[in-house]
């Protein structure tokens, strides 16, 4: 049984969240219960490197992990085959063309040893109003006008901070992380949590104070 402090507890949309120094490490981030995805909530989320990840039924859970993986145009890998697929030219990528579909392809894509989603109708009705508002995007990725993948995520000063992707042929989503870091004005894309898809791209592990200091000089 986890022990939750009472500060954790988000009782209205007024109530500020906890420091992120005093988030659970296990599981690790924990660092907050409840409250809302208002625009409002989720861009100061955002800016105190916060995020909300929660299972449908559940309430809803605010992360600030320690390490932190992120990635930056310098460490960007771009493997030989990849390579070879981009100079292809068979994909067209376009910016926030269908910003929904793309969170709700996210949402429905089947993956690998993973039951559900994380990406309930809340957090869909949410992050498009965010987009609306233009603080979320979508980089999108098509063959002969069919979205075969992409990725979403919020968009703040020099940071983009990503939430999902997702790839119906192979390299799609690769395709839409490598435009999102060489293309676009970001210095720093947040990847959240380690994964071996992300860390075959360049993506690295930095300490959560650090990511913290970033975000107050980029944002």
């Amino acid at each position: 049984m986890i022990e939750i402090p009472e500060n954790f507890i988000l009782r209205c949309d007024d109530t500020p969240f906890p420091d992120v120094e005093s988030a659970l490490s296990e599981p690790n981030g924990l660092l907050a219960i409840g409250g809302s995805l208002s625009t409002k909530r989720l861009i100061d989320a955002y800016q105190r490197g916060i995020f909300p990840w929660y299972s449908e039924g559940e309430p809803v859970l605010w992360y600030s992990p320690n390490p932190r993986m992120v990635i930056t145009k310098d460490r960007l890998h771009i493997s030989k085959s990849l390579e070879k697929t981009l100079r292809k030219k068979l994909f067209e990528i376009r910016i926030d063309y269908d910003f929904k579909k793309v969170i709700q392809s996210c949402r429905d894509i089947k993956r690998n040893q993973q039951t559900g989603t994380w990406i309930d109708d809340d957090m869909v009705k949410s992050y498009c109003e965010l987009h609306d508002k233009g603080y979320a995007r979508s980089v999108e990725v098509y063959i002969k006008n069919e979205l075969v993948g992409g990725l979403y995520g919020v968009s703040l000063g020099q940071v983009f901070f990503g939430e999902s992707m997702f790839s119906r042929v192979n390299n799609a989503s690769k395709a839409a992380l490598v435009h999102l870091v060489n293309n676009m004005t970001y210095e720093l894309v947040d990847c959240q949590v380690e994964s071996q898809h992300l860390k075959s791209l360049g993506a690295y592990n930095i300490e959560r104070s650090a990511f913290i200091k970033l975000l107050k000089d980029l944002m």
